[in-house]
């Protein structure tokens, strides 16, 4: 029986991230950790910090995939507008997650939240919280959208979090070969082999003296046929160019 491919999107959100001066750290750890778990990440985007940037860029994307994950915008500050942006998205009231406001005051002791900390409980009023052992902000999911923070080691707890509502689908596998001969020489034969197998992903990547084939795909025969059949036709090109085969 085929599984069902899962699909999900990244929606990165700050002005920092734009600007140069925060380099992303979420999108490959993101990557990897919904691979291992049966869901593709198909698509990202990245937005400023505005609302109607925002809103358009996760209606866009919850329509399409199965699953959207956002991250930044959940802080303290005035520009922390992305769980108000969410809220709008779903047309949703924003109000205070009673539970996200109790976490925080546990954490900080009665009587110590402030307008800035308590803003960090304010989510759409059908979202259900995502832990996070780091600081007590809450993450939170609504629908198929899961809304973590911008810091990347919150955001990995939050994303741990989110797991057990995440279903998982078929694994893609991958084949890489490692090759002697320019991207020039194999370009033709290697795109008449993507014609003939169009479920498999192939991609060219070369290297200082090296290239790379890498094939992917769900569809694990027909994933191991192509990649033979590519090895075949490189060494009818020259019998001594394949360096290495690694499967994963």
């Amino acid at each position: 029986m085929t599984q069902k491919i899962i699909t999900a999107a990244l929606v990165i959100i700050g002005d920092e991230i734009l600007s140069g001066r925060t380099k992303d750290e979420n999108l490959n750890f993101l990557a990897v950790g919904l691979a291992e778990i049966g869901v593709n990440l198909k698509e990202v985007r990245v937005v400023i910090d505005g609302e109607e940037e925002i809103v358009e860029a996760v209606n866009a994307l919850r329509k399409k995939y199965d699953y959207v994950f956002t991250s930044g915008g959940v802080g303290p500050t005035h520009d922390d507008i992305t769980s108000a942006a969410i809220a709008k998205a779903f047309d949703d009231e924003y109000l205070v997650n009673e539970e996200a406001k109790a976490i925080l005051e546990n954490y900080y002791g009665h009587g110590n939240l402030n307008e800035a900390r308590l803003k960090m409980a304010f989510m759409p009023s059908k979202a259900t919280l995502i832990e996070n052992e780091i600081n007590a902000a809450s993450g939170f999911k609504i629908e198929n959208v899961f809304v973590l923070a911008g810091i990347p080691k919150i955001f990995r707890i939050m994303f741990e979090g989110a797991k057990k509502d995440l279903q998982g689908g078929a694994k893609t596998k991958m084949q890489e070969i490692k090759i002697t001969l320019t991207e020039s020489v194999i370009a033709k034969d290697f795109a008449n082999l993507q014609q003939k197998y169009p479920k498999i992903i192939m991609g060219s990547y070369p290297g200082e003296g090296t290239t790379s084939l890498v094939f992917r795909g769900t569809d694990y025969e027909t994933l191991e046929k192509s990649a033979n059949e590519m090895i075949s036709i490189l060494k009818n090109l020259q019998s001594d160019c394949v360096l290495a085969v690694v499967k994963s």
